[in-house]
């Protein structure tokens, strides 16, 4: 049984987040182990609290997983502040992880805040250096680079600036642009980029989560990175056509909608 262990926050909705996350395993055949930044009361329309756990509760879980189950790849999600961002990098030091994917989540679907804004710098200097993918979308590319990325040709330049941060490859995620989107890999050779159809539908929570954590899971299969990501973009196209509509805001994707269909590569 391949392992991944997702570091980030419990979405009480289970649209993104923790549950997202073990759902996108799940899918892929892949057990996932959590360790919990933060409990957040959300639903389709919005969050309405969130308490972060305090950094020692953090770094122990993580301790707890890897000293015992271990992991084959390792996702972070929200993280909250640079105290739980410094906690999540020593841990991951630690243990030695090398397949990491770091998915810097800052905001949520309807806007709310999930990273305190004095932590991108922790976020740049402490886990960006360690990752094996950076997976931002637009508006978090902007936040960690101090500029507007609003076309294509800025995302492929936004993307190379980010690879420069210190990450092996940088998956930049277009969704945010007018038309058809397109996301940007950049590795150390060189750049792909990933198009699909646009789905007309309000039920996209938890696509940074679910793409992020399908990534994670097929590398601990065994996937090269550029195949991963080309999977886990097929696999979220997928989950966004089939999502089911729930609740009467932006609804989560259909996680399950193939079942046990990507348990094996090949």
């Amino acid at each position: 049984m391949r392992k991944v262990l997702s570091i980030a926050g419990s979405d009480s909705g289970g649209g993104a987040g923790i549950q997202a996350d073990l759902k996108a395993c799940a899918a892929h055949g892949v057990y996932c182990a959590t360790a919990l930044t933060a409990v957040t009361a959300q639903n389709t329309l919005g969050v309405t609290a969130v308490q972060l756990l305090p950094p020692p509760m953090v770094e122990a879980q993580i301790a707890a997983v890897l000293s015992d189950i271990g992991a084959d790849a390792v996702k972070t999600g929200m993280l909250g502040d640079a105290a739980i961002i410094a906690a999540v990098a020593a841990a991951l030091g630690h243990f030695g992880v090398r397949q990491l994917v770091v998915d810097p989540v800052m905001v949520a679907k309807g806007g709310d805040q999930l990273l305190a804004r004095d932590a991108v710098a922790a976020l740049r200097e402490l886990l960006l250096p360690r990752a094996l993918l950076l997976t931002p979308n637009l508006p978090e590319a902007e936040v960690l680079l101090g500029r507007a990325v609003r076309r294509e040709q800025d995302m492929r330049d936004a993307a190379r600036d980010l690879l420069a941060m210190g990450p092996q490859a940088v998956l930049l995620k277009g969704g945010h642009l007018e038309g058809e989107p397109v996301d940007v890999l950049c590795d150390g050779a060189g750049l792909v980029e990933l198009r699909s159809r646009r789905v007309d539908t309000p039920n996209t929570h938890g696509t940074g989560c679910t793409y992020a954590a399908a990534i994670a899971a097929l590398l601990a299969l065994g996937a090269p990175l550029r195949e991963a990501v080309a999977r886990a973009h097929a696999y979220l196209a997928g989950a966004i056509a089939h999502a089911v509509p729930l609740g009467g805001g932006h609804g989560p994707v259909n996680h399950l909608y193939r079942g046990m269909a990507y348990s094996e590569l090949g």
